[in-house]
């Protein structure tokens, strides 16, 4: 899948992320919500942006003793952007943390599946609310260019519910791998 591709598959998932919030403002006066629509309140609710944590951005995997070597470097990967959706509940609240990379083949890669660990925090102050490593799996077909990646961890539950003071950040677990 191309950059430009890839890109254009972002915005539409963050298109329908904002299509669905707007879709249920005009249920505000209901007393009932069907399943899937959106409070006004909840449309102009805090959600907060996850946050790239700068030292865990970039992953690169060498072969076994090749640490640092440019001729042994089997995939470097990057995250680039990220987007979220909330959910309010009484007395807490559900995000929905979604981010986008890329997965480049060094000279020792081959065709196949990779795992990215990827890890999602949540925090308010010094508390931690959230802290999961998820496992990604991104399919490589063609090691000639780079392979868009999207994960979607929809299950950052949030005690207490959501914010201003809560924090949400996303990387690759360990950070850099030289």
């Amino acid at each position: 899948m191309s950059v430009k591709v890839g890109a254009a598959a972002f915005a539409i998932l963050a298109a329908a992320m904002v299509a669905g919030c707007q879709q249920g403002a005009t249920t505000s006066t209901q007393t009932s919500l069907e399943p899937g629509q959106i409070r006004e309140s909840e449309l102009r609710a805090y959600c907060p942006r996850p946050t790239l944590r700068e030292e865990t951005v970039y992953m690169r995997q060498y072969e076994r003793g090749g640490d640092g070597d440019p001729n042994r470097l089997i995939f470097q990967a990057v995250i680039s952007d990220t987007t979220r959706a909330c959910q309010y509940n009484q007395g807490s609240g559900v995000i929905n943390v979604v981010a986008a990379g890329r997965l480049v083949p060094g000279p020792k890669g081959r065709p196949g599946t990779y795992t990215l660990p990827i890890r999602v925090i949540a925090t308010r102050g010094d508390q931690v609310l959230y802290s999961q490593v998820i496992r990604h799996q991104v399919n490589v077909s063609d090691v000639a260019g780079a392979t868009q990646f999207f994960l979607s961890d929809p299950n950052v539950v949030i005690p207490g519910g959501i914010d201003r003071s809560v924090q949400v950040s996303i990387g690759f677990e360990g950070g850099t791998r030289n």
